[in-house]
């Protein structure tokens, strides 16, 4: 049996290429790049030329990339870095109700230290109001962050009104990029935030390693307390192999954005018309209008379907999606970037994500289309 993998938003498939530069790295820059001796310099050569081709491809400063071991820990390092330093200023912070957990858990933590934040409600496409973020700035706002494009139903948010509104404002401004590059044609400057999350695996690179841009100037305190690296804002020995993949991965897929985001956009077109072809009866969750969605994420209702029997027929039938849900004690529980868009509708317990990536073709887009249908048409009810 043909196996098919539909769930490059929870990870991609590493690159053969960037394998091969990771193995190059393994070998030839072992050392500790803070280490002054010839296997250090080896490394720190290697360390600091990932960081200016990464810093170019993004028409950046070399000294605004820290490297960290992946989303989680960017999202965090920037939410803490910057509360930590602006806290003389304010205790206010403003997020939105469909964040990563990363980002969600973070600012949980911040509410127990005192802080105060609000978490901005988004109407059924999953979007956020600019009217509403301008309402719920205050003076004593200090620290804002908000997603550019959702890592369930695709939704790219006005990461640059709300940076136009924040232009005079003391408030530093985060978004979580994970989802976007090599999908989105984006970078800090363009859409005028201070701090982005990134994270290689998303893009064709190892696990384990991501950076968090932090714009020049921008209020920050390290976290993390051991060594001085990262110019004393990230302590920790750096992931040469890891870093040297993510930036290959990085380049390739900021260099190829364009043709990706067609290729993506046409295969989940072809999968949906497949599913319409084979009368599925399906609702699409998220935005209405495509160009403020990301074109490898969809995420569909199936009205009346099992969530868990949906996922387990997938699998055995040997296809890989995913709900976006949390599973709890044997029990899918409703996606909460679903719940925040729908409330209590019976779609956050019937809804699937599908995300499509490098390595699926036109006709493999047909075939999971094809069993998608088979499994809905077996579990309907008669």
């Amino acid at each position: 049996m043909k196996r098919y993998y539909i769930d490059h938003a929870a990870t991609t498939p590493i690159r053969p290429d960037v394998m091969e530069v990771m193995v190059d790295a393994m070998q030839q820059a072992w050392g500790n790049p803070s280490s002054i001796h010839f296997a250090g310099r080896n490394a720190r050569k290697e360390l600091d030329e990932a960081r200016r081709m990464l810093a170019k491809c993004w028409d950046v400063l070399p000294s605004e990339i820290v490297w960290t071991s992946g989303g989680t820990e960017a999202d965090n390092l920037a939410i803490f870095g910057c509360t930590d330093a602006l806290r003389d200023y304010g205790n206010h912070c403003i997020t939105t109700k469909i964040e990563h957990h990363a980002v969600l858990h973070a600012f949980h933590k911040l509410e127990e230290n005192g802080f105060d934040v609000t978490y901005l409600d988004v109407n059924e496409e999953g979007l956020v109001s600019v009217d509403d973020f301008k309402q719920a700035l205050r003076d004593d706002t200090i620290f804002v962050s908000i997603m550019t494009g959702n890592n369930e139903v695709g939704t790219v948010q006005p990461i640059e009104e709300i940076a136009s509104v924040l232009k005079d404002h003391r408030a530093v401004f985060h978004t979580d990029a994970v989802q976007t590059i090599g999908s989105l044609l984006f970078s800090p400057k363009a859409y005028g935030v201070d701090l982005c999350s990134v994270s290689s695996h998303k893009f064709g690179g190892p696990k384990g390693v991501g950076f968090l841009y932090v714009k020049e100037g921008t209020p920050f305190r390290s976290q993390q307390l051991g060594g001085e690296q990262e110019r004393k804002r990230r302590a920790g020995t750096e992931n040469i192999p890891g870093i040297v993949g993510l930036t290959h991965a990085f380049r390739v897929a900021t260099e190829n954005q364009p043709h990706h985001a067609e290729k993506m956009k046409a295969l989940i077109e072809t999968f949906l018309r497949t599913l319409q072809q084979n009368d599925v009866t399906f609702v699409r969750n998220g935005a209405h209008d495509q160009t403020r969605s990301l074109p490898h994420i969809v995420n569909l209702h199936f009205p009346g379907m099992s969530l868990e029997k949906m996922l387990m027929n997938l699998d055995l039938d040997g296809v890989a999606a995913s709900s976006g849900s949390a599973c709890s004690a044997g029990s899918v529980q409703p996606s909460h970037v679903l719940k925040a868009m729908y409330g209590d509708d019976p779609r956050t317990k019937e809804s699937i994500r599908f995300s499509v990536g490098a390595g699926l073709t036109e006709e493999d887009m047909v075939e999971i289309g094809t069993i998608v249908a088979r499994i809905v048409d077996r579990l309907s009810v008669k």
